[in-house]
């Protein structure tokens, strides 16, 4: 039996039909990739009203600058972190000790705090005011075009901010974290570990834990 050119029709749109339904059908059920949270507005950094650095800051990172640099060391009063989001955040932990690290890092730089001519360096370092920060950045921005606004920060390449650390419970361990900028859209940054070793700190090799927590811009 011969199907008339009417059947066809009428089959192939219905047909086309189904299609179409089940195209419709299949996105609403497709899964949605999970939205990334935005950590600057859930869980915001730097917040002022902070008080006085804790003093094992201090123990932490006059080790860490135990060897000459090549440069006047700067650092800026007022604490100050970044992590960056990478999937939600640069920090991935997979044991309980680094959760504790990457928690206690959080906590203590919610707000600001201020650092004080406390820290034991060799070679010396200045440590300068939020205005004076924001001087030395503007005069390393326009490569001391203001002459006399900058005489007095001459030499001066890098303005470095400070994150408090994040301990583990034994405190044997830590995040710190580092901000070197150069003024404008110029620097550098990390957050790393630090491990305690006879009575003084050194950085420890990165692991996953803290590999995407370097960056420049």
């Amino acid at each position: 039996m011969r199907i008339s050119w009417r059947l066809w029709l009428r089959l192939a749109v219905v047909a086309a039909a189904i299609a179409i339904l089940w195209v419709r059908i299949a996105s609403q059920h497709r899964t949605k990739p999970p939205a990334i949270t935005d950590l600057a507005k859930t869980n915001p950094l730097n917040q002022p009203g902070g008080g006085p650095a804790p003093a094992e800051g201090y123990e932490v990172y006059s080790a860490l600058y135990q060897a000459p640099t090549p440069e006047p060391l700067v650092f800026a009063e007022n604490s100050t972190t970044d992590i960056p989001q990478l999937d939600g955040s640069c920090l991935k932990p997979s044991t309980p000790e680094e959760h504790e690290m990457a928690d206690a890092f959080v906590a203590a730089n919610r707000q600001s705090h201020r650092w004080e001519q406390k820290f034991s360096i060799p070679q010396g370092y200045r440590l300068l005011s939020h205005d004076e920060a924001g001087q030395v950045l503007g005069c390393l921005s326009t490569h001391g075009r203001d002459a006399a606004a900058c005489e007095g920060y001459k030499g001066i390449r890098h303005v470095r901010y400070l994150g408090v650390p994040g301990f583990d419970q034994a405190h044997a361990r830590a995040l710190v974290s580092v901000i070197k900028s150069c003024g404008g859209f110029c620097g550098s940054g990390g957050i790393f570990a630090v491990d305690e070793a006879g009575n003084t700190w050194k950085r420890a090799a990165t692991t996953d834990f803290t590999r995407d927590c370097s960056w420049m811009y």
